[in-house]
């Protein structure tokens, strides 16, 4: 590719320590480029050759541009905010015995939890403070090494190498200082400018602080926190500011609580994307049945990270579909279709990337060990789009630190772009022609 987006990459990481740091930084870069804010809970007026976005909760965002002319249908790339954490708990500190305070925590996701241990890490998240107009959300980032969980030595657990099953409450509470330490929501408030006392509620993360590194003999690798999703958001985004205008409306999409199911009102499986769609249809003049229309001649990258070949557990991959670090952007397939990708939508997916220079390898689980799911199969019951799912091959995928190739980031930024540029006409079923300028 002709470029290189890891310094940008790790910059907007580092930038987003919580789900909530991730829309802000993006609505930074839409504000930037003269996209217009809309509110849910106010009219749209929506004009021919106008960018816009749209946010719930603070954590999820879907940003869009209209065309000049008549559009054929919607070209969507979406994408997930989150990331597996440890979620602070109300009413956080343990005082134990008189000498530490550590903090209570639950964890958020499917996390791996050995790699927790022995690390700095820090506060993330956001919190909701009284004001004379009522409640106000304000981001919070205590930018420091603050908490760490410590590992029982070896002396103390002659077995600890012999594998360990963890216990979240007694193993994985966080060391926050000793027993006279301030409360966390001090710490918590002083960082974001406002009094403890006001602080009526919080959405409270720990997050990993270390550096993001490119390293390997010929800086093949990147390693950083939080690569999975929000490498996907950053490409999705960054592609959909480069892209080209077309006959289709590019629609950017990033959920939250994909980590946790997806099951909420910001999350795949909610109507955000459904609502928004018909939105922008409506202020456009369309009829429901002229909506209805343009979905056939729609389609949605669902984009999330996929498993690559480990260099330790060869046998724990597909004999055949084997997607490695540095290969390009992976192209995912489940027969019960837990990814959505079918030979239409990967006819599709393979002359984008065909078009737009892109490297495609394929991944298929292993069928002795079945997956999880993502983000396509539960947008697409709200909104019947042809789907297929991709994105970056990596390692240890749900550790604090995550491990990529370098230069990966470029292959699915190019790939969104071309789709971003592209409109689909549907000529019979099944049937389509994919045009671009």
């Amino acid at each position: 590719m002709e470029r290189n987006y890891d310094k940008e990459l790790l910059d907007f990481i580092q930038a987003a320590p919580s789900a909530y740091h991730v829309i802000e930084e993006q609505k930074k870069r839409l504000l930037a480029e003269g996209y217009e804010q809309l509110l849910e809970s106010a009219n749209w007026t929506i004009r021919a050759g106008g960018k816009y976005f749209v946010t719930r909760n603070g954590s999820a965002i879907i940003a869009f541009r209209v065309p000049e002319g008549t559009f054929r249908g919607f070209m969507i790339m979406a994408s997930h905010s989150d990331s597996p954490m440890l979620k602070i708990k109300e009413n956080p500190e343990i005082t134990v015995e008189r000498a530490y305070q550590k903090l209570n925590v639950e964890v958020y996701g499917g996390a791996l939890l050995a790699p927790w241990f022995d690390r700095p890490l820090s506060v993330a998240g956001r919190v909701l403070v009284r004001t004379e107009q009522g409640v106000a959300a304000r981001l919070v980032n205590v930018d420091r090494d603050l908490v760490l969980i410590p590992s029982l030595a070896i002396h103390m657990d002659r077995n600890a190498n012999s594998g360990h099953e963890y216990k979240v409450q007694r193993e994985l509470l966080p060391l926050y200082g000793m027993a006279e330490a301030e409360p966390l929501l001090e710490t918590v408030a002083g960082a974001c400018g406002v009094k403890a006392e006001d602080i009526l509620g919080h959405d409270l993360f720990v997050y990993d602080r270390q550096t993001p590194s490119v390293w390997g003999a010929r800086g093949e690798f990147l390693s950083s926190p939080r690569l999975d999703d929000v490498q996907c958001a950053f490409s999705s985004l960054t592609g959909f500011l480069e892209s080209a205008p077309g006959e289709s409306i590019p629609v950017h999409v990033v959920f939250d609580n994909e980590e946790i199911g997806s099951s909420t009102r910001q999350g795949a499986a909610s109507t955000f994307l459904e609502d928004t769609l018909r939105r922008v249809a409506a202020a456009l003049g369309l009829t429901g049945s002229e909506y209805l229309q343009r979905l056939p001649q729609s389609f949605l990258l669902s984009a999330d990270n996929a498993h690559a070949l480990h260099p330790n557990y060869t046998d724990k991959c597909d004999p055949v579909n084997r997607p490695k670090l540095g290969g390009g952007v992976v192209l995912k397939f489940s027969g019960n279709q837990k990814y959505t990708t079918d030979a239409v939508s990967a006819a599709v997916v393979r002359l984008l990337a065909e078009r737009g220079g892109v490297r495609l390898q394929t991944f298929t689980n292993h069928s002795d060990l079945p997956g999880g799911t993502t983000l396509g199969n539960l947008s697409v019951q709200h909104v019947a789009v042809k789907t297929a799912d991709v994105g970056i091959a990596q390692l240890a995928m749900h550790s604090p630190y995550e491990t990529c190739g370098s230069g990966d980031t470029a292959e699915l930024v190019a790939l969104a772009r071309t789709l971003f540029s592209s409109a689909l006409t549907e000529t019979g079923d099944g049937v389509c022609i994919l045009g671009s300028r």
